[in-house]
Order: C-alpha cells, then structure tokens, then sequence
C-alpha cells in the first residue's frame, strides 16, 4: 500500500487518493465524498464527486463548510472557508491486518451553525492507536446551507440538507471503506451536542438504515428538531435580513457567500434571544428524510435496532454562561421565558405542569437554578427520553459525564458541554491557552480518558462497551431503573442519579415544534 516517500495510496470509487504516514498511523485529509454543492446545488442534496485521473493528494485540510465563526468552537484561522466542503478524514493503523477492522464515523457538533472535522480536538490518530479501529471524521454543510429550512422559498431548496450530507459520507464509507482496511459491515456512528442530534435523527430516519450497526450520542439536543410552519417563519424572517423580496429568492443560489453569512449569523443569534431554548438552524420534519420527530419516533419504537451509548454531562450549561452564548438560556428571565415557549408549543402542558416542573428547581430565582434547568431541558431529558424508548427492543447504555479538572472546578465550569471531548479522543491540550491543568489534574485525567478510550473503543468492536482492564462494570439501561455510568475520577454505576427531576419531567418528550 506505500510507495517510498510518497505516503499510503488508496483506490476509492472515484479516484486514488494519497495520505501520509503519522507515527503509526496513515491519515487521508479532505476526502471528497461529494461534489461541491454550489450554484443550482447550493440547497439541494448532495450528488457524487467528479472521478479524478492520476493521485489526489489528501494530505492537507480543503474548505470548510462557511459559517460564523465564534469563540464558542475554536477553529483554525489559517482555514479556509468554501463551498467545497463535502469531505472525509480517514485514520487507520499502518500495520496491516488480516482482518478488517471496525469502522468509527464522527460527526462534530456546533449547534448545527458552527465547527469542522478539521479542528484539531478531533483528530484521530491517538484513538486508533489505541483501538486499532478505523476512525472517519465527516465535514459536511452547517448553519444556513445544512440546517437552515428554506423549502418553503421554492423546489431549489431542500430541507436537512446536512443531513443529507451526513448520509451521503455514511453511504462512501459503505463502499470506500474497505479499501482502507475498514469492515463496513460493523460502522459505529457517534457525534456530540448537535453532531449527537443528528446521530439520534438518523437513528430514526428511513434513509440511513443499514448505513450504521452501532451509535454513541455525547449530549445530544434530541428534541430539538422543527416543524415545516416554524421552518417557514425561520425563511420569511432571514428574507427579511437580507432585504430579497420572496420572488427573487432564487438570487440565493449565486449571492455572494459573506452577504448571506452576516445575514445568518443575525439570524442565529437573533432567534434564541427573543425566544430562549430555540435555535434558528435544526433539523427539521420533512415527511421525508425525517418522517416525525425523532423522539415520537423513539417512542413508537420506529428508531433503527441498534446498539446505542446515550449520556450527557453533568453541568451542561456552564460554558454557555462562560462564552455568554445566547444559545442556551442561563439566566432565570431567559429559563423561564424558555418554559413559557415550551408550554405554548404543548397545549396538553398546563401552567399547573409546568409550575410542578419548576418546584424541582427549588433556586430557579439563581443563576444556578437556572444552569440546572437549561441543561435538563436541552440534553439530558432528552436523552433519558430516547434511552427510555430504545431500550425497550435494543441494548443501550447511559453515561452521565462528572470529571473536571480542579482549574475547571475553580472556574464554575465543572463537567461542562463539550469537556468529554478530550477524554473521548486522548487529545489534551488543543485549546490555545488551554486553562484545565492550570491547577494539575492531568494524571487523573488521561486515566479517566484511557476508560472512556477503551469503553468507546469496545463497543465499536463489539457492541458492548465493556473495556477490559478491571474497570467499573457498566450494566445496561433499562426505563424501570435508569442504571447509569457515573464517569469520574473513580467511576461508579448509580440507579436514575437524577430521580426526582427525572420524576417530575415525566416520560412524555417536551420540546420545541
């Protein structure tokens, strides 16, 4: 497979495409799984690359998909920013082996408006070094061109767009894998925060059946999916923005792509200000790709007979009060104007319900109150909710995420949203500046990152995350108990740790339409 000097060279169904050798590891950067969707495809699905003659070298990082970049998601500057952004990362062992290996496709998050499999939290060759897997790391459209519902303009835009593109990466490795020493009979499909909602409305979409065998979803946001008429209203208002009359909405598909970044980046910044816990960018319900919401879906028993990791962190909601992100609601006006929304959207929901909800939150007046019920709304609700349903007919597992480094216990930020991340792929330090062991931690930490390593990297292998090392035993989860893994310093398996609020929720899904 290596030719000197010129790194590994894979033939995939479009062409050859040259990586390079890191440690003892082989990377291929920027493989295209799909040709740039630009012009009359700027809004529609995904179509497959144009072959290419000769070697494609996939060394370097291509476009990312454009986006308004913030602090919340660290990214390159020296990135580039393009339409062409429908690629793959690939990092397999240079060893060869017999037998093919387990394949693990990542989908970043972002709230679906930010992030790239190109940040560097994300590269892969610390996990497939210890796992002698495949790992696959999927860039794909965010923010208006992925997530931004404009079908109610015209048949020149589709719905789910970075959906779309998320299957189309799923279906390249279904017949590219191999060639990289990959089984794409055993996929593993796990993401984080909105890259954890898209894992959990694929598990539940018609499209991507078969496509995947296992799933782990970190945080995921899964009642945060939309109906068409909110979707509509999202349109009429980003028209607005832009000042482009309804009828000239197709001058969407060749208008620069900075004048419809600053109309976006208003957009997404302006929903979840005036009406807290909604996002600008979700997916949404097309009758199509989605049929219904995903966690109707759940609980109809209609999501895909997988194995599934499912578990959030335990203060969730912290670094969006950090970055002052309008995100997630974090301050008791913003939580209570959100349980307002949420009870106009569920006319089933009275005030008396929702009054009940709020009593478990006995310092809703606080700011912490107010973290507590933001993160329960946002990720672990919904999380329980898709545990719940799924665990009736397939093994599933439920993590809730505690470890933090005494510098991010310090800061009040303590197991804050996106802080697995470095446990999950071994790479501390990616951050510039990073404070976390500013105050020391970092024996402790790589020791809860090898479990989480190992864990991740079982179930990959064999759909049971159990790591072979004298850790914790991890039961599976069941609706009646709950049984959750406690990741810390020292892990511990705990019945329903969040009983009374979980009680007080119920087993019905809330969210957004």
């Amino acid at each position: 497979m290596d030719a000197p000097d010129t790194g590994p060279e894979v033939v995939t169904a479009y062409g050859r495409v040259r990586g390079r050798r890191e440690g003892s590891v082989h990377v291929w950067r920027s493989v295209p799984y799909a040709a740039a969707p630009a012009g009359p495809n700027r809004f529609r699905p995904p179509t497959p690359p144009q072959p290419w003659e000769g070697v494609r070298d996939c060394v370097e990082f291509g476009e990312i998909a454009p986006q308004t970049l913030g602090v919340m998601v660290p990214v390159d500057s020296t990135l580039r920013m393009g339409e062409d952004c429908l690629w793959a990362n690939v990092w397999a062992p240079a060893q060869p082996s017999d037998e093919p290996r387990p394949v693990m496709v990542w989908i970043h998050g972002g709230a679906y408006c930010l992030g790239t499999a190109a940040q560097v939290i994300y590269d892969g060759r610390r996990l497939v070094e210890a796992g002698d897997v495949i790992l696959v790391t999927v860039n794909y459209r965010i923010g208006v061109f992925g997530f931004l519902d404009l079908s109610s303009l015209g048949p020149d835009f589709t719905p789910n767009t970075g959906l779309h593109d998320q299957i189309a990466a799923l279906e390249w490795v279904r017949d590219n894998i191999a060639a990289f020493g990959g089984d794409p009979g055993n996929v593993t499909l796990f993401g984080e925060s909105s890259g954890a909602g898209c894992v959990t409305a694929l598990m539940t979409s018609p499209r991507a059946a078969g496509l995947f065998h296992r799933a782990i979803a970190q945080s995921p946001p899964a009642t945060t999916v939309f109906g068409q008429e909110r979707a509509a209203e999202v349109a009429r208002r980003y028209l607005e923005l832009l000042e482009l009359p309804r009828e000239r909405a197709t001058e969407l598909l060749d208008m620069p792509l900075d004048r419809i970044l600053a109309a976006a980046g208003t957009l997404l910044d302006e929903v979840p200000t005036k009406e807290p816990g909604r996002l600008a960018a979700a997916p949404v319900v097309d009758g199509d790709l989605l049929p219904s919401y995903p966690t109707e879906r759940f609980q109809h028993g209609r999501s895909h007979r997988v194995p599934l990791i499912i578990g959030t962190n335990k203060d969730e909601a912290s670094l969006f009060r950090l970055f002052r992100s309008p995100i997630m609601p974090v301050t008791p006006d913003a939580v209570n104007a959100m349980l307002r929304n949420v009870a106009d959207q569920h006319p089933g929901l009275s005030a008396a319900r929702v009054a009940e909800i709020a009593s478990a939150y006995p310092d809703l007046t606080r700011i912490r109150g107010a973290l507590a019920m933001s993160t329960d709304a946002a990720f672990r609700m919904p999380a329980h909710w898709v545990a719940d349903a799924h665990s009736r007919h397939s093994p599933t597992w439920m993590y809730r995420f505690d470890y933090a480094t005494p510098m991010l216990r310090a800061a009040r930020v303590g197991a804050g949203h996106a802080t697995e991340l470095p446990y999950v792929f071994g790479n501390f330090g990616t951050f510039n500046r990073d404070p976390s062991f500013w105050l020391g931690g970092r024996k402790v930490a790589e020791q809860v990152s090898g479990r989480m390593m190992r864990r991740w990297l079982a179930f990959a292998k064999h759909a049971v995350p159990a790591a072979i090392d004298g850790s914790k035993h991890w039961p599976p989860y069941h609706e009646n108990t709950r049984t959750t893994l406690v990741i810390d310093s020292n892990d511990r398996v705990v019945d329903d740790p969040d009983r009374d609020r979980n009680a007080v929720w119920g087993t019905e899904a809330v969210g957004f339409y």
